[in-house]
């Protein structure tokens, strides 16, 4: 009996070392979240959170490391070195989701605190370089910058700020499938269902291939991946589908009226990528399902103005000829 009574305190000590550890590593204090983990270890040396975390925090610390290193060796800093650093640091996610995958623990959902908690650390670092630049609001117009802070302040969970400077960053880049991406999540995030979709819609629509779906996090969007995962669908191709099967499974629902000279852009693009799709075999797995979705598209447009009926045929004839499953869905 004292041998359980002595394994479950030993367990409870390592627990609270390790939520003191993530806590640290909210406020981003690594030092502190390493210190608090090795303490745990000493008491389980085999703990696999308490290893998982170590493993995550240290990559990260070696990356930002690199980084700094790298800067430094210029000397006084500029501004465009303070930016990079910001940069490289959250251009290293795909990096750290590939070094989960080699670890084999990528997707385990038990360790999503400890997830959640590297995240905030990581976002709250590279807010840090932006906000230097930021200064008394001389960059303010610098889209680019924007849309970093914008990112930083939705990984950190302060969706209010994040909103706000991806909202600005959207202003100057209308068109941009990466910024309209993170401010639809944002939304989504904050229970703005009807504007996420329409947002989502757009940036898929604008460029499939620029939104990093991997730095979503709004159940709306990652229900809609794993539903297009569930049908085979990876990496590029993936992304392509997304609207597809949003459009399918009424997710983006929620649509806008084009101008005349987003028609006239719409039909040239459908045209452009029928001729690539005849042209470039090799490439059918991302253009057939872009060229659908610019399907999708006009056709609401037909509907909307209530065009001729064979207008809309026609568009369905040629949705049914390039994936006959994908017409019967949207049919049905």
């Amino acid at each position: 009996m004292s041998f359980i009574i002595q394994a479950m305190s030993e367990e409870q000590s390592v627990q609270r070392l390790i939520q003191k550890a993530y806590e640290n590593l909210k406020t981003s204090d690594a030092g502190s979240a390493i210190m608090a983990l090795e303490e745990a270890l000493k008491i389980d040396f085999e703990n696999p959170e308490v290893v998982y975390a170590l493993k995550c925090i240290q990559w990260w610390l070696d990356r930002i490391r690199s980084v700094e290193d790298i800067v430094q060796g210029y000397g006084r800093l500029k501004q465009s070195d303070t930016y990079a650093r910001g940069e490289f640091i959250l251009s290293q996610w795909d990096a750290f989701y590939d070094f989960l995958d080699r670890i084999g623990v990528g997707e385990i959902s038990e360790y999503d605190p400890c997830r959640y908690a590297v995240k905030r650390f990581v976002f709250s670092t590279a807010l840090q370089s932006f906000e230097d630049i930021l200064g008394d609001g001389i960059n303010q117009h610098d889209p680019g910058l924007l849309l970093q802070v914008g990112r930083c302040y939705k990984g950190v969970g302060n969706y209010e700020e994040a909103l706000k400077y991806l909202e600005q960053a959207v202003r100057f880049k209308r068109e941009d499938g990466e910024a309209l991406s993170h401010l639809a999540d944002v939304n989504a995030l904050m229970e703005e269902a009807r504007s996420a979709k329409a947002l989502f819609r757009e940036a898929f629509f604008v460029d499939a291939q620029s939104v990093d779906i991997r730095s979503m996090e709004s159940e709306m969007i990652l229900r809609l991946r794993d539903l297009v995962k569930a049908q085979g669908y990876t990496g590029k191709e993936l992304l392509e589908w997304i609207p597809i099967y949003g459009c399918l499974y009424g997710i983006f629902s929620v649509k806008r009226e084009l101008k005349q000279v987003e028609l006239g852009r719409l039909k040239q693009s459908i045209f452009t990528l029928e001729n690539a799709v005849r042209g470039r075999p090799e490439d059918m797995d991302l253009l057939v399902p872009r060229l659908i979705n610019r399907y999708f598209w006009l056709i609401d447009y037909y509907e909307n103005v209530q065009e001729d009926p064979a207008l809309i045929e026609e568009t369905l004839l040629k949705i049914k000829i390039r994936d006959p499953a994908v017409y019967e869905r949207y049919m049905g």
